[in-house]
This record gives C-alpha cells, structure tokens and sequence, in this order.
C-alpha cells in the first residue's frame, strides 16, 4: 500500500513541476489551484507515513501515530476546502453571481481543524490490516461530506451557465470522490483516500489547469482578435469613398481635403497599434475620426462627448468603441434616417472601475432583440468566433474585453426610456492588465 502513496506523490510531484514552471497568468483561479497541489503534496507525505505507523502500533509510539494523524486529517480537510474554493472561484467567473458561501465554508474548516486535533483517536486492528476509526474519523467523514455538498450544490444550480468543458471536470471530480469515499467506506483496509484526492486533482489539471491547453486556447483567441482587428467593414469603406467622390464634383478641393483627412486619420490610427491594450485618449481620436466622417456623410447625425478628464491615460482594449457605436448606428439610427444623436462618455464607477457609455437616440431594440443580445453577451465564451453575420461586432468586443480585462468586466445593452438604447462597457481601472 505504501508503493501506491509513493507512486501518487511523483505523479503528482511532476505535475506540480509542470505547472509551476509554465508561463501563465496569475489570476485568483490559478492561485487556488497553486495552494491545492501543495497541499495535495504535504498530504500525500503524511499520507505514506500513516499507513506505516497505523500497521506498526507495536513499535511506532502511540503519541507520535497519533499526531501523524491529525496532520493527515487536517491536510485532507484542507484539501477539500481549496477543492470548494477552486469549484467556486470557477462558477463565479462563469455566472458573474458572488461566491456567498464563502464565509460558511471558512468556518466550518476551523471548526473541522479544530476537531481534528482534539478529537479523541482509536486504531483498529485487523488481520487485513489496521486503520483509525472512531469520533475522529466519523468527523472527518462529515467534513468530506458537508464539502462535497457544497460543490455539488454549486454545480447543479448554476449547471445550465456553466462552459461543457467545466461542467465535465466538476463532476468528474464529484464522482471520482463519491466512488473513493464509498469503497473506503465498505473497506476500511484499503486507505485509498490519498488516490481519490490525487485523481481529482488530476481531472482538473488535465482538463482545465493543462497550461499547453491555457496557451493554445489563449493563442486562437489572440490570432481571432488580430484577424479581426484586421477587417474593415467593406460597406463603410465603399460608402465613404463615394460621399468623397460626390462631394469632389459638387464643390471644391477644401471639404474633400476634410474629409480624406479623417479618413486617413481612420485608417491609420486603425492599423498603428500592436498592443492590445492602448489609452483611453488614442482610442477616442480613432472614434472621432470615425464619427467626423459619419457626421458629414449624414447631416443630421450628431455626436455628443462626456469624457472624465482624468481617465484620458486609462488603459483600454484596443478598437472597442468604434464597433458599438456602428453597431448604434447601424441598428438604432438607421431606421430614422440617421437622424439623431450618440452620445460617449467615460467616467469612473462608485467601486473604483470605468464605465465607458455609447447612448443613442434610434429606433431600440426589436421585440425579442434585446433578450437575444442578452444571451449573445453572456455566453460569449460557448460562441466561435463571428466573422461574418450579425453582432459580429459586440460579440468580438464581449471576448476581447473578458480575455484581457477578466471575466468580471464586459459589455452589455439597457434600453433608454425616451427611447434608443445604451451599450455600457466596465473596465478595471487598478487591475493589472495585460
């Protein structure tokens, strides 16, 4: 029995080797997992070391047994706790809904420390083999269990908001530990608990925490934001150029002079930044081109700024605003002939964020509209990327934005009461980006 805790430790020793020598980013998810190995690595240690104390009550010092024991216990304990945490760390970012058992479960896990070390401890000898039974190990059961449920709690409310992937790597971890706990259960000789816990920790690793998988995944999002970044709405171009042409035949050189000039201001502030993350003031001079150009080509279009004059130098995804307000103009003002206002502003939110704001005066949302952007919005990462269709632009925005901001921030859509609608953008303002 002693050979399967060894094999367990290097098995678990090389990926913790793996992990912590890949490059990845630090988040609170990532920092959970971290602390899990370590954990799971000490309790495999004292893991071997019980299984040979409790077969050797003959020589090995009862106190001694006994406080390798506790600290087995307690580990375990601990390992079930950061199982919880990681499980509910994962859901939040998936829902965005703040992890309210938080406080239960941490002090229930000084209540289960707390047990385990003054819980009285009794062994049982068999001619199978020996093992600890009693209050002691009854405890530790409830607090296998009381984690158990939370985590699958966890699970089956949130069960339809969260990605296939993660749902598959939960319960993979729920039943590998129900199956474990019910075996060590009906045979209490077999001391498979440390194989539980480290096959759990490998369903996560292998399917969530695989830092080959993180960078491949995080790579194809990058080259679909390049790409992205890269087109240029044909219809917008073609249209332009043609105001140009017409106004070149109707008056003089001067106003085509303008309007070539934004234009190119357009184009060239478009295509000049290879850094995803650019000032908030760079981001603006590219969105007024845009809309110095779209003011001259319909008349009775106007464009309105309310800009926080400190949050000019506020780090921001590159080419995030352009396509919420053609989106606005192009679903909202359209239908009214382009008559009417957008309205951008940027100010800083009651928590210490940035709420960028595109409000326009259009038409609104269809019926049955805004509950389908809704849904676009908030399962963004079960959508492929759009290159073609409709919303290809919010949703694009939706993925750039939670890919470098975080999952806490975003994008989503209000309705206006004097009608036309407003897209609001959350942005950190402290968070280190990348």
């Amino acid at each position: 029995m002693l050979r399967m805790e060894i094999a367990l430790f290097m098995v678990l020793a090389f990926v913790a080797f793996i992990y912590f020598s890949a490059e990845k980013k630090y988040t609170l998810l990532h920092k959970t997992f971290s602390w899990l190995l370590i954990v799971m690595l000490f309790h495999l240690v004292m893991d071997g070391i019980t299984v040979y104390t409790v077969n050797h009550l003959d020589t090995v010092p009862v106190r001694l047994n006994d406080l390798f024991h506790r600290l087995f216990i307690g580990s375990m304990i601990l390992v079930f706790f950061l199982f919880y945490q990681y499980i509910a760390i994962l859901v939040e970012e998936e829902t965005g809904k703040p992890r309210r058992l938080d406080k239960a479960a941490k002090i229930f896990l000084l209540i289960a420390e707390l047990g385990d070390m003054v819980l009285p401890i009794h062994y049982a000898v068999t001619p199978l083999g020996n093992y600890s039974d009693g209050i002691h190990v009854v405890f530790c059961y409830l607090s296998v269990a009381f984690y158990f449920l939370l985590c699958a709690g966890l699970l089956l409310i949130n069960w339809k908001k969260i990605q296939q992937k993660k749902k598959t790597a939960i319960g993979i971890a729920l039943l590998i530990e129900l199956l474990v706990t019910s075996l060590q259960g009906l045979r209490h000789t077999w001391l498979i608990s440390g194989m539980g816990l480290t096959l759990i920790t490998l369903a996560f690793y292998l399917i969530l925490e695989n830092p080959d998988i993180l960078r491949a995944e995080l790579t194809e999002q990058k080259m679909s934001m390049l790409y992205l970044k890269s087109q240029v709405n044909p219809h917008f171009l073609y249209n332009t150029l043609d105001t140009i042409r017409i106004q070149a035949q109707l008056n003089g050189d001067k106003q085509v002079a303008e309007l070539l000039m934004h234009l190119v201001d357009f184009f060239r502030l478009s295509v000049k930044v290879d850094r995803p993350m650019v000032d908030l003031d760079d981001e603006m001079e590219l969105l007024e081109a845009y809309m110095e150009l779209m003011c001259y080509r319909y008349p009775e279009l106007e464009c309105e700024y309310d800009m926080d004059p400190d949050l000019g130098g506020a780090p921001v995804p590159n080419f995030i605003l352009q396509p919420i307000v053609e989106n606005s103009l192009l679903h909202g003002l359209k239908n009214k002939g382009y008559r009417g206002k957008v309205t951008i502003s940027a100010h800083k939110t009651s928590d210490g964020n940035m709420e960028i704001r595109v409000r326009d005066t259009g038409s609104g949302f269809s019926p049955g509209k805004k509950a389908a952007i809704d849904e676009l919005l908030e399962s963004y990462a079960k959508q492929p990327p759009k290159l073609v269709g409709n919303s290809i632009g919010i949703l694009n925005v939706q993925k750039r934005i939670k890919l470098l901001c975080g999952r806490a921030y975003g994008l989503w859509y209000t309705e206006n009461e004097e009608g036309g609608v407003t897209a609001h953008i959350l942005l950190p303002l402290k968070e280190e980006l990348m």
